[in-house]
């Protein structure tokens, strides 16, 4: 546009000709993609991709790895001091080892990289546009200026555009303006240049249409829009860590600190007990002591952490349950209140027509959803009288039934169920198939009520009424009974008004059908013309329950997880269905949005507590009940669909969004979107979310545990030396292990079996307790005493396989050299973190229950054991890590004694087992 003048200040024939775009052709699809090449996607500025030199540079920057550069210097000053002969081997194998390390940790980076990668496809945005004179459902990262962008409720306006025309149009700019009222739209031009609230006749990118339709032409996309102009005046911000996240570098924090501590002892120790004299063993003692410190420290846990979340996110995708961040699966698994609609999500979104109450008596029709399979029961009377019933809905209709891979509708649901029924019952086809329509009287919410006039090959000139039996019923004189139309007395009205308010306490919506012959054709009706009818019968209509949601709704409750039943639906249905899948009990209350009105908080929070079903809510009912479940200390997931489900949807712990019937701003609001619209498919994921936490329970438990046992090893190793034989034995310093195998031990057995046991599967049933405590410490008490136990054991176990081989220990079976036995301990250590692996599958259930489910864990112990005996008796390793070859007793001894750690865990399972029964 004009260097001067903004696009709200030209009139639309400008505007049009200037994009060179017609309003209701679009731009073809050649325009569309030259013009996407000359101004790009349309998308705001991202971070430039991180260049690989800098992630290879990133996995050094880690305090843990700093230490280990100091120990490499230490081991080069030592091998200088030495007189620089040969290998500097310690230098070597260190480097290797942090090498090794950083390979990992981009590996393992890159995967969780390309998961993320992968859901935000899936959840990319869209945005309706007019190609070639078709509407297009397209990304909104491909909108270009020129594009006529076609809004309705429910959408998300994808680029800056000057609105053509408009009807009803709210918009709501409080991402861009801070107004929580929506704006109101029009398309007369601007005079002046006004701020971006007061622009009436513009629309701008990441705004949402709340109500009304309208057509705008594209102006400016990407970093052009003003949404682009706002994210280029801001630096870039990082996200807050999650909770678990938090806790996790509390943890690292706090053993980071701890290990050093010991290591530090350890230092002090064999400064005191081996007299430590010369620069060679004061050096020896540092790298010990920094080994130490770096081995103690899972410092893989946060790329192990990111790939197990990566992981089960992209599980979750392939049950239609997309997260969009990846540590919300932690909060998912604590949900302890699930708050869902119920159109399409706890049923199936298929009216059903059900039953047809005549003069003469009520026919039942069997089948469900929209697929035309099913029989009419009644006597014969009845069945003639329902075939009339049904035969006038499916007139006065403007529903659509196709047949595809499967059955579908077009237009409004619940008129497709007369053309269902009238598909189920003899001769309906016949007679609509023949009727010719010349005019019609539309449904309002206000009229209740809509009428056609045409022409029936049988009936001739007829008038067919639809609409709710009250008001229908004061439209009507008459009744048709039998073939005859009788008078409709006082009584009889009663007697219909009653058997209507029947139907709808059994939870259907209750439509009623009269007509009326005409004397000539009417090529114009009016709602004049909506008198002195003949009143056929009552149709009851219901929204079948998903057979699949109520097994999830039993799961949920089983699982300590209440299902709360929030939806537009009258009270009575509301009631009806929640009974019908288990939410409730028969004859329970439901609370109706203007009781919520009439509740103070505290009345409104006891409430909550125990009613389930919520009928006639808005928007502000929706958020008042999350925030009350909220503030008792509940974990709430919130389902929705509509615009008005998005601040409920955005207030929960968890935000559900339907993927089929939800608008952009749901799915813009929510946490998770549900691909299938399915209840069921949110107890999956919650199943899902409880076995991912486990699963990460699971590996910092083996992971802090084994760690725990290598401290153990080298503290008290060097404060008991000389009571198992190491002072006598040893030339220089009477360690356990060496700093190089300490490094070894935490190379081979850390990062696979801790990332096998991310993929762990489910151990007993999940779904058969109640929600976890956000609260409470992902570590918790009885999670540190086993750590330490195990540790403790592992420790012990080590050193008196060392004391067996060692001339002057207090077991000794064979006596070797020092290399030997420090040999048989280092690989009593490997194969002790094995049999951990085993044992931290579960917490109190036998490691022999399930014992082969995880055959990646399986993998990596089979890997880690072929490292450890090329480590043990290829000649050059032997060298590098201070091994010497094993005779079958000694790896006996080795094996037989690191199992202990599997038996001592075993007992203490038992007992715990024991002690709940």
């Amino acid at each position: 546009m004009g260097a001067n003048k903004h696009p709200s200040q030209y009139d639309t024939t400008e505007v049009i000709r200037h994009f060179e775009t017609a309003p209701g052709q679009g731009l073809t699809e050649e325009e569309a993609r030259l013009r996407l090449e000359k101004y790009g996607p349309n998308e705001l500025r991202q971070k430039p991709p991180v260049p690989l030199w800098r992630k290879i540079l990133a996995q050094f920057q880690d305090p843990l790895v700093y230490l280990l550069f100091v120990a490499m210097a230490i081991s080069l000053v030592a091998w200088l001091i030495e007189g620089a002969s040969g290998v500097p081997v310690d230098v070597v194998v260190i480097a290797a080892i942090v090498i090794a390390n950083a390979m990992i940790g981009l590996a393992q980076e890159n995967k969780a990289e390309g998961a993320v990668a992968a859901l935000s496809e899936m959840t990319v945005a869209t945005s309706t546009v007019l190609r070639g004179g078709k509407l297009a459902t397209i990304p909104a990262t491909d909108i270009v200026p020129g594009d006529v962008l076609v809004l309705g409720e429910g959408d998300s306006v994808g680029a800056d555009a000057r609105l053509i025309s408009s009807t009803d149009l709210r918009i709501q700019e409080s991402s861009l303006t801070g107004e929580s009222e929506a704006a109101e739209k029009d398309t007369e031009t601007l005079d002046t240049l006004v701020g971006v609230g007061d622009r009436r006749n513009m629309v701008h990118k990441g705004t949402a249409v709340v109500q009304g339709v309208g057509r705008a032409v594209v102006t400016a996309t990407g970093m052009d829009s003003e949404m682009g102009e706002i994210a280029d005046m801001l630096d870039t911000t990082e996200q807050d860590p999650s909770p678990l996240e938090r806790e996790i570098e509390k943890v690292s924090k706090m053993l980071g600190v701890l290990v050093i501590g010991i290591a530090v002892v350890v230092m002090g120790a064999l400064f005191i007990i081996n007299g430590v004299s010369t620069a060679e063993e004061a050096i020896e003692v540092l790298l010990l002591g920094v080994s130490l410190a770096v081995a103690a420290v899972p410092e893989g846990l946060p790329a192990i952490l990111s790939l197990v979340l990566a992981i089960g996110v992209q599980s979750l995708a392939k049950h239609n349950a997309v997260m969009k961040d990846l540590h919300s699966v932690e909060t998912l698994g604590a949900a302890s209140v699930i708050a869902s609609d119920k159109t399409g999500t706890l049923t199936r979104n298929e009216m059903t027509l059900r039953t047809v109450l005549t003069a003469s008596g009520t026919v039942e029709l069997s089948g469900t959803g929209y697929a035309p399979e099913g029989e009419a029961t009644g006597d014969k009377a009845a069945l003639e009288e329902a075939r009339l019933v049904v035969a006038g809905g499916a007139i006065a209709n403007n529903a659509q039934l196709n047949k595809g891979s499967e059955w579908t509708i077009e237009g409004d649901p619940t008129e497709a169920a007369f053309i269902v029924a009238k598909h189920k019952m003899d001769g309906i086809a016949n007679r609509t198939d023949s009727f010719e329509r010349r005019a019609e009287v539309p449904f309002s919410s206000e009229r209740k009520l809509m009428s056609v006039a045409g022409r029936d090959a049988e009936a001739g000139e007829v008038l067919v009424t639809k609409g709710a039996p009250d008001v229908l019923l004061a439209r009507c004189t008459s009744r048709r009974v039998g073939g005859e139309e009788v008078a409709l007395d006082t009584d009889a009205r009663e007697e219909l008004l009653a058997s209507v308010e029947a139907l709808s306490s059994e939870g259907y919506r209750t439509l009623g059908v009269a007509y009326r012959l005409l004397d000539s054709p009417a090529d114009t009706l009016t709602e004049d013309d909506e008198a002195g009818l003949v009143f056929l019968g009552v149709v009851g209509i219901i929204d079948p329950p998903r057979e699949e949601a109520i097994e999830a709704i039993r799961l949920a409750h089983d699982a300590g997880i209440r299902t709360m039943m929030i939806t537009g639906d009258h009270p009575r249905t509301a009631a009806k269905i929640g009974a019908d899948i288990g939410a409730v009990k028969q004859g329970a209350e439901a609370l109706t949005g203007e009781d919520i009105g009439q509740l103070d908080d505290a009345s409104f929070r006891n409430a909550v507590r125990t009613i389930n079903i919520y009928a006639r809510v808005a928007p502000k009912h929706k958020l008042r009940i999350v925030d009350a479940l909220q503030d008792d200390g509940r974990i709430v997931a919130m389902t929705g669909d509509g615009v008005n489900d998005a601040p409920a949807l955005k207030s929960a712990d968890i935000g559900v969004a339907m993927g089929i019937t939800g608008t952009e701003v749901t799915k813009e609001a929510g946490t998770m979107i549900l691909a299938d619209d399915n209840y069921a498919t949110i107890i999956s994921a919650v199943r899902q979310g409880r076995e991912i936490f486990d699963n990460i329970r699971k590996f910092l438990r083996f992971l802090l545990s084994s760690n725990m046992g290598e401290v153990v090893t080298v503290l008290f190793g060097v404060i008991f030396a000389g009571l198992i034989g190491l002072t006598e034995s040893a030339e220089g310093l009477a360690v356990p292990l060496l700093a190089t195998q300490i490094l070894w031990v935490n190379l081979v057995t850390d990062s696979g079996p801790a990332l096998a046991m991310g993929v762990d599967p489910e151990v007993g049933d999940l779904m058969s307790r109640p929600p976890r405590d956000p609260r409470a410490p992902i570590i918790d008490r009885s999670m540190w005493a086993r750590i330490l136990f195990i540790g403790g054991v592992m420790g012990a176990v080590t050193l008196l396989a060392i004391d067996m081989f060692l001339p002057g220990g207090l077991a000794t079976i064979e006596p070797v050299t020092l290399e030997v036995a420090r040999t048989v301990g280092f690989s009593t250590v490997v194969f002790a973190q094995l049999f951990n692996a085993l044992n931290s599958r579960s917490s109190d259930r036998s490691a022999f229950r399930g014992l082969f489910a995880n055959r990646w864990l399986w993998a990596s112990i089979a890997l880690a054991v072929a490292l450890q005996i090329v480590v043990v008796h290829v000649p050059f390793m032997q060298v590098a890590f201070g091994t010497s070859a094993l005779s079958p007793l000694q790896w006996a001894v080795s094996i037989g004694m690191a199992s202990v750690v599997l038996w001592a865990e075993e007992l203490v399972k038992a007992g715990r087992r024991g002690i709940r029964t």
